[in-house]
């Protein structure tokens, strides 16, 4: 056998490296040749990406909620309304999540959720009398930090995103929600 012949095995694995390498190669190009589908950028991709303005909080109902699937020790019961969920152009899922305590207490909050940065923001919440009152100060915050509640996280796996963008309709996500 020839000292500078590689053993089959690597032979394998360069052979392995080389498709990868060709696999992409050729997702590359068809991604050139395709008509400015790869052109958009994620929030990721682009430095200079900015938030599309949050319209004004939507109305709710409480009672046509669907469920999120909490952890069993968390003494909220938190859902979404189905009517107010939307998505954006720039990819932000945005709704209104309803909290209902054991006592019969609800509040409600009005988020986004960046899947492709995995940040929620909240933009308002409602007050005792009912009326919404906007955040002073609405910031991105990550989906898994240490948050008075996970609903967003929750919300997110259950049907908001699928991987790092957001799902493809609103009806997807209900859909998703009521499975």
């Amino acid at each position: 056998m020839n000292p500078n012949t590689p053993p089959k095995a690597t032979m394998r694995h360069e052979s392995r490296r080389w498709q990868g390498l060709r696999l992409k190669s050729a997702a590359g190009l068809l991604c050139m040749a395709s008509a400015g589908i790869c052109s958009a950028q994620s929030p990721l991709d682009n430095p200079d990406w900015e938030e599309s303005a949050a319209p004004p909080a939507p109305s709710f109902n409480a009672e046509k909620t669907v469920a999120l699937d909490m952890p069993p020790f968390v003494t909220l019961k938190f859902g979404v309304d189905p009517a107010t969920i939307s998505i954006t152009p720039d990819g932000i899922v945005r709704y209104v999540v309803v909290a209902r305590s054991t006592s019969g207490a609800v509040t409600a909050f009005y988020e986004g959720i960046l899947c492709a940065r995995g940040e929620v923001k909240r933009y308002a919440h409602t007050q005792s009398d009912g009326s919404w009152r906007a955040d002073a100060k609405p910031a991105w915050r990550a989906l898994n930090d240490n948050q008075p509640s996970r609903h967003a996280l929750v919300f997110a796996r259950q049907g908001a995103c699928d991987g790092s963008t957001a799902t493809s309709s609103v009806a997807d996500i209900v859909r998703a929600l009521k499975k």
